[in-house]
């Protein structure tokens, strides 16, 4: 089994450090790398942090654009993707997934429910799940997207999409992931070229 990660970001930060110290190989993918047809990195999975489209933290979002079809691409290779919240009102945001979603940019504590049957079902695993914080919701998406966790309210805070062979995971839950569940989506068969 292969674990490899790919971190999206200007630089190493803290998710870089964390997915290291739960033992997962990491590779930085700048904005210019994501972009740039002659980067051939070899992943399993490629995570993007939280604030990915907030002008104040990231300059992400054009290069997630511009590389949407490689990142579908990698997916249905079999590669799997973790998007944490855009923090920002930006309808763009998401605009570079092959489904349709809108963001709801909003701080709160809430408690959640998960759905046990998700193979992604651990994400929060390491946390007492009556109050999360997260910085927004997910609306307007179709009936094949996984609802993977959501608040008690009915505010979905962490959707998934099998895409190809991979699979797309998007959450505004503004936590660390837990140890098992990022070890586990970071480790397949196969590193995937991306």
């Amino acid at each position: 089994m292969k674990c490899r990660a790919g971190i999206a970001w200007e630089c190493e930060g803290y998710i870089n450090r964390y997915l290291e110290e739960c033992g997962i190989n990491c590779d930085s993918i700048t904005p210019q790398m994501m972009a740039a047809p002659f980067f051939k990195g070899r992943l399993v999975a490629l995570v993007i942090p939280t604030g990915f489209a907030n002008k104040m933290y990231s300059g992400l979002l054009p290069a997630l654009c511009a590389s949407e079809n490689r990142i579908r691409k990698f997916v249905e290779k079999g590669g799997k993707v973790i998007s944490f919240g855009a923090m920002s009102e930006n309808e763009e945001a998401y605009k570079w997934l092959p489904f349709c979603t809108k963001y709801v940019h909003e701080y709160f504590g809430s408690p959640i429910k998960i759905d046990c049957n998700s193979p992604f079902s651990e994400i929060m695993e390491d946390f007492n799940i009556e109050n999360i914080e997260c910085d927004g919701y997910f609306t307007d998406f179709d009936e094949q997207t996984d609802v993977i966790a959501q608040t008690k309210e009915g505010k979905a805070i962490m959707i998934g999409k099998k895409y190809g062979e991979g699979y797309f995971i998007v959450t505004s839950i503004h936590e660390f992931p837990s140890r098992s569940f990022i070890r586990n989506f970071c480790t397949g068969e196969a590193e995937i070229l991306f």
